[in-house]
């Protein structure tokens, strides 16, 4: 799809607009975020913009001045094979069946960037979920970030961009992308998923903000996983005692998380930990006297604000407890590490 039709995002969507119509685009970039928010449907709507044959100038009376909006007409062949995933210059590159981004896989992209573009003016590189790439795959694409092939953009796309090298961080112009909106994820849903407009308001609401979680999970999950989160907040505000705090991750991994497979078990607790963080988030906002107008667990507002009691200590405990989860999200996601260790450890440092 054209940049225009890319819910969200408007300022970093102008700032790519102008520097494509500018020529001023950087070769190599890295879209960072919230997993879910559109940063790959970003990166394909800017291959489009770089290689559209009649690309579309809109003036923009409002600035007052003669800067006008640039993207992709949406219709010429380029712009139908990009969004078909058929175009020979414009490469999306993902975790294999293994889950990680292999050395191979790097070094097919570093093989054809030695040619110059035949269907394109410009070869653009996606790498979806950069933080999958192997440390030797990481290496292997530091030499093409180092020197970039003429005529080709390298767009990384992550949302644990800390589990990058910092030699290749260092080389890519970041992007921060934040979450959507409710009534953003909303309107996705019921445009582009069929869903009716209640039980669309019912999941934006639980999804922090992030389409890709609204789609994966239905509304009983996610509200299941937020129960979840909440006890656990409360438990471990409301006890200092360690055995106390790992008996009540146990009740409520078994109650919550545990589910017939591994790979179900992770799943379920991978998105408790996600609506922790969500709920933190609101905790600090709560207790920063923020517009609560902000909070994206707003139905939740009466427990929000026990909870921002409790965590109002005076102390950085709040920002704290987001960093814990973060590391146990990391450990779990990318490390594989053993759901229940990651929850003991946890508990013991909210």
């Amino acid at each position: 799809m054209p940049l225009r039709a890319v819910t969200g995002h408007r300022p970093l969507i102008k700032l790519l607009a102008r520097a494509v119509s500018r020529g001023t685009l950087p070769p190599t970039l890295l879209f960072a975020g919230p997993e879910g928010v559109g940063k790959r449907t970003v990166a394909l709507a800017l291959a489009q913009a770089i290689n559209c044959e009649t690309p579309e100038q809109t003036p923009v009376s409002s600035q007052g001045d003669d800067r006008s909006e640039f993207d992709a007409c949406g219709v010429c062949q380029n712009c139908k094979r990009i969004e078909r995933r058929l175009h020979g210059e414009v490469r999306l590159v993902e975790p294999n069946d293994k889950g990680h981004i292999s050395v191979d896989q790097v070094r097919e992209v570093s093989r054809q960037a030695q040619y110059r573009p035949f269907e394109g003016r410009t070869r653009v590189v996606i790498l979806d979920q950069a933080d999958r790439l192997r440390p030797e795959a990481q290496s292997a694409l530091l030499k093409i970030l180092e020197e970039p092939p003429s005529a080709s953009v390298i767009i990384l796309v992550s949302s644990r961009p800390d589990a990058l090298f910092p030699t290749v961080l260092s080389r890519c112009p970041r992007l921060r992308f934040g979450r959507l909106t409710a009534a953003e994820v909303a309107e996705l849903l019921v445009r582009d998923h069929g869903y009716g407009e209640g039980d669309a308001h019912s999941v934006a609401v639980t999804a922090d903000g992030s389409l890709g979680l609204a789609l994966r999970l239905d509304s009983d999950d996610l509200a299941s996983a937020r129960e979840c989160a909440s006890r656990s907040l409360h438990s471990s505000a409301t006890t200092t005692d360690s055995k106390r705090r790992l008996a009540a991750i146990k009740e409520l991994f078994k109650e919550f998380v545990e589910r017939k497979s591994p790979s179900a078990t992770r799943e379920a607790f991978a998105l408790m930990l996600q609506a922790m963080m969500s709920l933190l988030r609101d905790i600090g906002l709560v207790n920063s006297r923020a517009d609560r107008k902000a909070l994206a667990n707003s139905d939740l507002e009466s427990e929000l604000t026990q909870l921002a009691a409790d965590y109002d200590d005076g102390s950085d405990r709040v920002l704290n407890a987001f960093s814990s989860v973060d590391q146990a999200l990391d450990a779990l996601t990318v490390r594989n590490a053993n759901p229940k260790i990651v929850a003991d450890w946890l508990m013991l440092q909210l």
